[in-house]
């Protein structure tokens, strides 16, 4: 990982940071541009490594991380899943799925994995990290979060071990206080520009959707 087929290119570093609400250093890998003077050389962020790219590449076959093949690879969920700081998020697998971009949806690429780091990063917007919310929790991927998608929500929550799993009665009736404070149009389903007037009553959201590596 130290030789030269490892670095991003100024051009690639500055396109993913354009793209992303990730800083140079959360991006490079480690990099050291040595015919760069004044506001542009980086100083000592370049010398840091890039726990996104190191990190992606950890996961990458030997033979696929060169900067060239580590672009163009795809990690499985499985490995992504791994990761420690998603192994214990109750919503890992949906997270996956919102941000992959392959056709079926089983694994990321890098720039997958940039976005995902963006979105949970603590510079994220707060309208980004709801939208992405929203997604992740509408499970049947229909653009509402009706009764199913709520039901499959609180279960990630609360897990569904015997002595954690809500009773049928108490499911229904934490569903019908949900819709009663969040659903404005009373079409028995939350939309984006509802889960996201809801969310903007939540101090916390923001600081409390992240994924730190």
């Amino acid at each position: 990982m130290g030789g030269s087929g490892s670095r991003l290119s100024k051009e690639l570093l500055a396109e993913y940071q354009d793209l992303t609400f990730l800083t140079k250093q959360e991006i490079l890998l480690r990099e050291v541009l040595d015919n760069e003077t004044g506001s542009e050389r980086f100083g000592d962020c370049l010398r840091q490594h890039s726990e996104a790219h190191r990190r992606f590449c950890e996961l990458l076959p030997q033979e696929q991380r060169s900067v060239e093949s580590s672009l163009r690879a795809q990690v499985p969920f499985e490995q992504i899943l791994s990761l420690p700081e998603l192994k214990a998020n109750p919503f890992k697998e949906r997270i996956c799925r919102v941000f992959s971009t392959s056709p079926a949806k089983d694994s990321l690429s890098f720039e997958d994995f940039l976005d995902l780091l963006s979105v949970f990063s603590d510079t994220a917007t707060p309208d980004i990290k709801s939208h992405y919310a929203f997604r992740i929790f509408d499970f049947d991927d229909d653009g509402t979060l009706n009764r199913e998608d709520l039901s499959r929500l609180v279960n990630c929550l609360t897990g569904e071990g015997e002595d954690t799993r809500l009773s049928a009665s108490e499911m229904k009736q934490l569903i019908d206080n949900i819709l009663e404070e969040s659903d404005i149009d009373r079409d028995g389903t939350i939309n984006l520009s509802e889960f996201q007037h809801v969310i903007s009553r939540s101090p916390d959201f923001a600081s409390s959707f992240k994924i730190v590596l």
